[in-house]
């Protein structure tokens, strides 16, 4: 047991096998360390749980004599979803409880793995099994601040949603960093440094606070701040219409427009989508003073713009030309050009194309998105500018340039060298798009790239899919024939 516990520790497969092998049972457990497999689930070993597995190793048991830590909770504290489908698949029950009452779902909720929650939840888990204390999953994924694990329990039916948004709530009531370092201070005592940072992650912020310095215990602590996406999301599922303003507080509580507490308010106003709501986003807009709620208004009212039976695309226009035409704020700038391009009006070419050379990559990637589909096959300038956004040095900007300029309906010289230009280019997925917008206008030129597109990049990536669709826009039988038994070489 020794040696199979020193080889699940330190990941070695082929040193479990031999252990196996040797007589080492996969059931085995070392002193203080607990089973073989709970220490391989705890360590994110997918290929050494499934040796254990498939060496007889019971899922469902405790790993100690004195403990009844599960693998399966194990897996779902780190948030190791390969290890959790393992041991689903082998039997594992997905509602057992270790001790304080923690389940698999417990852990997921409380450490905010959405992946690991739907994996469960698909395994038959209850969204609504109450863990410790008795609260249930929904309302600890509340606190826990993270969006993506309540859409996923809400999706397969959680029902303790009143309690949930009373939980959001009272988070959006306080400051997260200094909740995180109060609850360190509670647990540590005051006289440690603490140190915050804030980490991106899963369409949100994640505040974590380090005790550091010499004599300092080795803890951490920390929190997702999403509540004011959860605060909405919940509302919507219980018909609770927030006021105007309160939303977009939400929204411009992290001032980050790519954030979930951004996006949500947006889409619950979309929801709405009455005249009231078209108003009050006007008024924002017209907000000199504050940028970022400008640009909270030019979300709305770009999303207004899908509602067909409304007027608010024909009043919504002018206001986001006016916008993009006076914004200096890049945010601000990034969400007028792209409402503008959600409408889908070539008349706002004009607003688009001014950012065109902006020095804010950001900007410059949102106007290649705006101008997708939206530039005509006459337009000359609006062709320059988007040839010129080919080859920018940002590789999704160009990326998105290379995909807009292959769209336009149009055969020219200049569009032509331009993609030919790009055939090279050392992003896959630009160079794919320039060989498929080649392919289009039936260019010799393309099939070379396409066949090292089809031979050499990943299978499952976005260039190889963008090279098959491109076949089918060639026409010569013998260049055809050529792409079409082109297959991946083996790595």
């Amino acid at each position: 047991m020794t040696n199979l516990m020193e080889a699940v520790l330190a990941g070695d497969e082929d040193a479990v096998v031999r252990a196996l092998r040797a007589g080492a049972s996969a059931e085995a457990k070392s002193e203080g360390l607990g089973s073989a497999l709970y220490r391989a689930a705890l360590g994110d070993r997918p290929g050494i749980v499934r040796l254990l597995l498939a060496s007889g190793a019971d899922p469902n048991r405790p790993s100690g004599e004195d403990t009844v830590d599960l693998p399966l909770c194990g897996a779902a504290s780190g948030g190791h979803t390969e290890v959790i489908r393992a041991l689903l698949a082998a039997g594992a029950q997905p509602d057992l409880r270790e001790e304080l009452d923690f389940t698999a779902m417990t852990w997921a909720a409380q450490k905010g793995y959405g992946k690991t929650a739907e994996v469960l939840l698909a395994h038959g888990a209850d969204p609504d099994l109450p863990g410790p204390g008795g609260v249930p999953p929904l309302v600890t994924a509340a606190g826990r601040g993270s969006a993506e694990t309540v859409r996923v329990l809400l999706r397969h039916g959680a029902s303790a949603r009143q309690e949930a948004l009373a939980e959001a709530r009272r988070w959006l009531a306080l400051d997260v960093e200094q909740e995180v370092r109060r609850q360190l201070a509670e647990s540590y005592g005051s006289a440690y440094e603490a140190v915050a940072r804030r980490v991106r992650e899963d369409d949100g912020l994640t505040v974590v606070v380090d005790l550091i310095g010499e004599n300092a215990p080795w803890a951490s602590a920390e929190q997702q701040t999403g509540h004011g996406a959860i605060a909405t999301l919940l509302e919507a599922e219980l018909g609770i219409q927030a006021p105007f303003e309160e939303l977009a507080e939400r929204a411009l509580r992290y001032g980050d427009a790519t954030l979930d507490d951004w996006a949500e308010p947006v889409f619950a106003l979309q929801r709405r989508g009455d005249e009231e709501t078209f108003q009050a986003a006007a008024a924002w807009a017209a907000d000199g003073g504050d940028p970022l709620r400008q640009a909270f208004a030019a979300d709305v009212l770009a999303q207004l713009g899908f509602a067909a039976d409304k007027p608010f695309v024909r009043r919504s226009l002018p206001i986001l030309r006016d916008l993009a035409r006076t914004a200096v704020h890049p945010e601000l700038i990034q969400s007028a050009v792209l409402a503008l391009g959600h409408h889908g009006d070539p008349a706002a070419l004009p607003e688009i194309l001014q950012h065109a050379a902006h020095p804010d990559r950001d900007v410059r990637h949102r106007v290649t998105l705006a101008l997708h589909g939206l530039v005509p096959a006459d337009d000359t300038e609006a062709l320059a500018a988007l040839i010129t956004l080919t080859q920018d040095p940002d590789e999704e900007v160009r990326d998105w340039a290379t995909l807009d300029l292959s769209a336009v309906d149009a055969d020219t010289p200049q569009i032509r060298e331009a993609l030919a230009s790009l055939l090279d280019d050392e992003d896959p997925d630009t160079a794919a798009e320039a060989a498929r917008g080649l392919a289009m206008r039936q260019d010799p030129r393309a099939v070379g790239t396409l066949v090292r597109i089809l031979a050499d990049e990943d299978p499952e990536g976005y260039a190889h899919s963008t090279a098959l669709e491109a076949i089918d826009y060639v026409e010569d039988e013998a260049a055809k024939h050529r792409l079409t038994r082109t297959t991946p070489r083996c790595r």
